[in-house]
């Protein structure tokens, strides 16, 4: 479709994919919540944020790596954990791959569609992403299992609520793919010949099942098997995060977090680092963009925990103005599934290198040497922009 699979921005891949894409798999990448009010807020205002760079002085040398709960990364990007990945036969595991080659972190989603042995095969900096359902025995086993197979963190994301209905309509997602299944969707897959080729070659159709779920006894469950399991544990409290800290028993990174309060019992229950999250906008919609609140929850426990951002980056420059606020790193999710759709490892690694060159450019017109180097005095900030949730409002 495409004589030169290389595209140059985040922005091209998210066309290349929609067009290669059937459309029900391309709107659940999309995906967001009633209004899209937060998805939109979270690419938006990054936007608003402005560079302040230096004319002379810049250096010959930037060094862009970092380290992220102990574990190495070139530079100060990590894949996110996303669930069920239909986008490409290889999945996840072509994901760690591209990440593997870039040295990078690959989170793995505990809703993945490749097992976490197949994964830290591939990539051995994995960080495993859990949430908080079934019952305890059932988490102790999935985080044995995960430890087992090399993972060096867990991820606990809690932020994830009962959040129905778009106002452009929602995917429609079956619990699994048969004959029945396909036929009905055949109208959708056909005029996507190029995806639905992927799978052809591989001899097997999207697997909707979630393996790093599956019991030590029994089939995996589907997604929505998965899901339905999520939905009737009763939700968390502090102390069951503080349990789940301590059986994981290494470093461990507590994603969702927006409210400075939040923050601070986050650093109580002993976690090793905080995502400064909105679920990309899938959660709670007309919840800020996580650029808004970060300096706050920087301020707030930067000196105690590491503290990450994701939402809504789309740019290197994007990742400098959150280093620059007080993040020690970001994670990305849909700008890698684009690049995953778009051209497979390939497409992951093209978008890596997107954010990599625009985060060096970023360094080099403020005159630094490091990402370490970067602040609030390399931003135009407006009026306004920062916001404080549960704790003393800031303008």
């Amino acid at each position: 479709m495409f004589r030169n699979p290389w595209f140059e921005t985040v922005a091209e891949a998210q066309r290349r994919a929609k067009r290669r894409l059937p459309y029900m798999v391309y709107g659940a990448l999309v995906a967001g919540s009633e209004r899209g009010r937060t998805i939109g807020d979270n690419t938006r205002a990054f936007g608003e944020l402005g560079f302040a760079p230096r004319v002379v002085g810049h250096k010959a040398e930037r060094d862009l790596s970092t380290t992220v709960m102990g574990v190495e990364s070139s530079f100060p990007v990590l894949i996110s954990p996303t669930g069920v990945q239909a986008v490409h036969p290889d999945g996840e595991v072509a994901v760690a791959r591209a990440a593997a080659d870039r040295g990078v972190i690959m989170g793995l989603s505990s809703f993945a569609s490749k097992p976490v042995e197949d994964v830290a095969d591939a990539n051995p900096n994995v960080f495993f992403q859990m949430y908080w359902s079934g019952d305890r025995d059932a988490m102790l086993q999935r985080m044995e299992r995960a430890k087992n197979a090399g993972a060096k963190a867990l991820i606990a994301t809690l932020d994830w609520s009962f959040s129905h209905g778009r106002d452009w309509g929602s995917p429609m997602i079956p619990e699994k793919i048969d004959v029945r299944t396909m036929a009905k969707l055949a109208p959708g897959v056909l005029p996507h010949p190029g995806w639905l080729w992927k799978f052809a070659r591989t001899g097997r159709m999207p697997d909707l099942t979630a393996p790093n779920l599956k019991p030590p006894e029994g089939p995996a469950p589907t997604f929505f098997g998965a899901y339905g399991e999520w939905m009737q544990t009763p939700p968390p409290t502090w102390e069951d995060v503080a349990w789940l800290r301590k059986e994981w028993g290494g470093p461990f990174m507590l994603k969702g977090v927006t409210r400075v309060d939040d923050a601070k019992r986050a650093v109580d229950a002993g976690v090793t680092a905080l995502s400064v999250s909105n679920h990309g906008g899938n959660n709670l919609d007309t919840t800020p963009a996580t650029i808004r609140v970060l300096p706050s929850v920087a301020d707030a426990v930067g000196d105690q925990i590491e503290v990450l951002l994701d939402g809504g980056v789309r740019r290197g420059g994007d990742v400098a103005k959150a280093l620059a606020l007080g993040a020690r790193a970001v994670l990305i999710g849909r700008a890698y599934l684009w690049g995953l759709a778009a051209n497979g490892q390939a497409g992951v690694e093209n978008v890596l290198d997107i954010l990599r060159g625009g985060l060096d450019s970023a360094v080099l017109g403020l005159g630094h040497s490091s990402v370490h180097d970067l602040s609030p005095d390399d931003l135009v900030v407006p009026p306004g922009f920062r916001l404080t949730l549960g704790g003393d409002t800031a303008g």
